[in-house]
């Protein structure tokens, strides 16, 4: 019994110019739904049909992408929980936070919450599937692995510890189809009455202390500081204080 994968996927934009293409992690998350279904592989998209980046997916190898017609600013939320649903789904691979748009990453964790499926983040391979059970190796922080066991039906999302995505070929890209289906559109409240603004990089994190054992942290933590460079503050006010450390957090990098 073959399993059943989809993999959902958006519109990215190139980091530079800014231009409409297919999204770098959605687009691995296509190429790890065909190593695992190949042609059986469904691939769907919630938005406009007549996007002419969604065929750059199709060049990946796909005879048909459908497409959740819907106008830019309605709620893909509901429109995907129903088709997966009904399209009997037990894997489902999407990236983990779309290139435009809102861009917040919640959607999978809202995906599966509304399924009832658990989530799997940060997918690199899926190992076997077998008995209604999945073997899947998940991405750590500094190229570590955890091989987890899971139920299927599951989502999963994945990043770039996922298998790089095939080049797109433009004859595939041109002879695939893209299969609008109507869903009744709902309007994202929520979204249309934000303001969006572009993402801003996070705050530079102060230094940490990196020791092997808790021995080695305690010991780090309770030594004195041999830099000399430190300022001890007594009895200054608070207009003082303040000011020594908004120019520590300037220093440091996490104010500008």
């Amino acid at each position: 019994m073959s399993t059943n994968v989809i993999s959902l996927v958006s519109i990215g934009a190139h980091p530079t110019s800014g231009r409409a293409r297919r999204a770098e992690q959605d687009a691995r998350a296509v190429e790890l739904g065909l190593q695992l279904a190949g042609d059986n592989l469904q691939v769907v998209h919630a938005g406009d049909v007549s996007e002419p980046a969604l065929r750059a997916y199709l060049g990946m190898g796909l005879d048909e992408l459908r497409v959740l017609e819907q106008p830019a600013g309605a709620d893909a939320l509901p429109v995907l929980s129903d088709y997966l649903r009904d399209a009997g789904a037990q894997l489902v691979l999407t990236g983990s936070q779309a290139e435009t748009g809102e861009g917040s990453g919640m959607l999978p964790f809202l995906l599966a919450e509304n399924l009832g499926w658990p989530l799997v983040v940060g997918l690199a391979q899926v190992e076997s599937i077998e008995g209604g059970v999945a073997h899947v190796l998940q991405a750590l922080p500094r190229g570590q692995r955890r091989r987890l066991k899971v139920r299927l039906p599951f989502l999963a999302t994945v990043d770039n510890a996922a298998p790089k995505p095939r080049q797109s070929a433009y004859g595939p890209a041109q002879r695939g189809v893209l299969q609008a289906e109507e869903v009744e559109v709902l309007e994202d409240e929520l979204f249309t009455g934000a303001t969006l603004q572009p993402a801003k990089p996070r705050p530079k994190r102060l230094k940490v202390i990196k020791a092997k054992s808790g021995a080695d942290r305690m010991k780090a933590a309770t030594a004195k500081a041999s830099g000399g460079g430190g300022q001890v503050l007594k009895g200054v006010s608070a207009e003082a204080g303040a000011e020594a450390i908004l120019k520590l957090l300037i220093e440091e990098g996490v104010l500008r």
